[in-house]
């Protein structure tokens, strides 16, 4: 069979669209003149609230959370997210006389809001309860507790985890980018202490880097960025791959004396720091950044997540990485990068799903 030829006029029409979707992060900078998902728009391309209290004030309803999102996601110009269409003249659909954010694409003749494709799209629950969740969860050095956010928005527990999993999510680097600076490795462990337990509860020989009760995680620290991964061990095996995948050849890392990191002299400059022999610093090399991050990890799922699921920690760990890699950026500006951040949808049945 062969196709129709099709129409002068309209092949000049299908050049004019400008397919922009899906938008594929190629890297992340955190500084406040480049969005981590979109680096064509700033910052400031909409209001950079200084308070939550100025952002309550600023957007009172639906309609202005609308307009503050189209502006961030689309500066003015819809975004089918169907066929890709970009245009600032797509169909506006009216219900009972007014419109609310449904738009006609004029291509594929699709119907699509700025909700589709992001945490908020099939949610019952108001942009500006949204928003209010995103600001306190990003602006709160160490988070907040969905017991804590249903009182404040008034939603119940569950609705509460659900918002807080969403936005956890989003918050998650999936950008691919690489290290080459001076780089600190270390590992951790995330748990409960034995001495803590009832004594039904105690586990026996649980000390040292016993796996019974605690999960390993691994970090690297390099330029002021922070990169986590909850590993299933800390062995050479387990934690080179992930190395030599992030970090440049030929780059300085240091590391303290774990077996693990023996080899990497054969591609990397490798500084080790002996603790055991007391010693923390050598020169300009040591571990105490990334040391320092695992500080603030433990401290804030210890006082405020009081217990987290081997299945969920990595997101917790990703929400602690996003908070520390945009620590300077103002309140504000972080609010408006998480909204931005926040296109992907994660459904209620994946987030309880078993790993």
């Amino acid at each position: 069979m062969v196709e129709a030829p099709i129409h002068k006029k309209v092949r000049k029409e299908l050049k004019k669209v400008r397919k922009t979707l899906p938008v594929k992060p190629k890297f992340i900078i955190f500084n406040k003149s480049i969005m981590a998902k979109h680096p064509d728009i700033e910052l400031d391309t909409t209001a950079v609230f200084k308070s939550i209290i100025q952002m309550l004030d600023s957007l009172p309803d639906e309609n202005t959370c609308r307009q503050h999102l189209e502006k961030l996601r689309w500066n003015g110009q819809p975004i089918c997210p169907k066929c890709g269409s970009q245009r600032d003249n797509h169909y506006k659909l009216k219900q009972k006389g007014e419109f609310k954010g449904l738009y006609k694409c004029k291509d594929c003749r699709e119907r699509f809001t700025v909700r589709v494709g992001t945490i908020f799209e099939s949610s019952h629950i108001p942009l500006r309860k949204w928003f209010t969740a995103i600001y306190l969860f990003a602006a709160h050095k160490k988070g907040i507790s969905s017991l804590q956010l249903h009182r404040d928005l008034n939603v119940t527990q569950k609705t509460a985890w659900f918002m807080l999993s969403r936005i956890r999510h989003s918050f998650a680097n999936n950008v691919e980018f690489e290290f080459d600076e001076i780089t600190q490795l270390d590992e951790t462990y995330v748990g409960g202490k034995n001495k803590n337990r009832s004594k039904k509860k105690k586990v026996s020989n649980t000390q040292g880097r016993s796996l019974k009760t605690k999960v390993p995680v691994f970090g690297m620290l390099s330029g002021g960025l922070v990169y986590v991964k909850v590993v299933k061990n800390t062995r050479s095996k387990v934690l080179t791959p992930i190395i030599e995948a992030k970090i440049k050849k030929g780059t300085v890392v240091v590391t303290d004396g774990w077996n693990a990191y023996k080899r990497l002299n054969k591609s990397y400059i490798h500084h080790v720091i002996k603790h055991n022999e007391g010693i923390y610093k050598m020169g300009a090399y040591h571990t105490n950044g990334i040391e320092g991050f695992w500080s603030l990890l433990k401290r804030g799922t210890t006082g405020i997540y009081h217990a987290v699921s081997p299945k969920h920690l990595q997101r917790y760990c990703d929400e602690y990485a996003y908070r520390y890699n945009t620590r300077h950026m103002k309140d504000g500006e972080r609010f408006n990068l998480s909204l931005v951040n926040s296109d992907e949808r994660i459904k209620y049945k994946d987030l309880i799903a078993s790993n």
